[in-house]
């Protein structure tokens, strides 16, 4: 992919609004932040996460336990991949079972990522609902997985690329959409 046939569709003013738009959302349905806790999907979903929990603190004045997820082991592809797939730290150290649990990802694309992570949290107990927050939504589900909360949709080709970069992972912050 050349960087000259990237087309910018978020810019950083754009991401850090997104989120604090998302985080209003959550806030707003959830009538408040009782028993929520965060998940973000190893890597960027990760960093998203921290994010939306930092704006919803200095929204609700409320500090939420954030976690962070390696879905590796859940994919449902694992045992396709030639090479051995690279497992990283789960790091959920608080309980689950009964409350209100937000799982935050870069992209929703095939939904197979989402049902990864639906299934590992299931693993550390019952939650009383989850609900998924995507920074870009780009179609072509292969699941029936739908996001609850949306930071763009964007309408793309199968053959066409989604790029999220994140400042603490890529030095800047942006969506960038791409051909092959």
């Amino acid at each position: 992919m050349e960087s000259d046939k990237l087309i910018q569709v978020m810019d950083e003013v754009a991401v850090a609004r997104t989120i604090t738009r998302i985080a209003h959302q959550i806030i707003e349905r959830n009538g408040g932040v009782e028993d929520m806790v965060i998940i973000g999907v190893r890597t960027r979903g990760a960093i998203l996460a921290e994010r939306l929990a930092s704006e919803i603190e200095r929204i609700e004045r409320v500090a939420l336990p954030i976690g962070v997820m390696d879905i590796t082991l859940y994919r449902d592809d694992v045992q396709n991949k030639l090479e051995q797939p690279l497992v990283q730290k789960t790091e959920i150290l608080f309980q689950v079972a009964d409350k209100i649990v937000i799982l935050v990802d870069d992209v929703l694309f095939t939904g197979r990522t989402a049902r990864a992570a639906l299934d590992a949290i299931i693993d550390f107990g019952r939650p009383r609902s989850i609900q998924f927050a995507v920074l870009i939504d780009r179609g072509h589900r292969e699941l029936p997985i739908r996001a609850d909360y949306i930071g763009k949709s964007l309408s793309t080709t199968l053959e066409e690329k989604v790029v999220v970069k994140i400042k603490e992972e890529d030095g800047i912050d942006g969506v960038l959409l791409g051909g092959r």
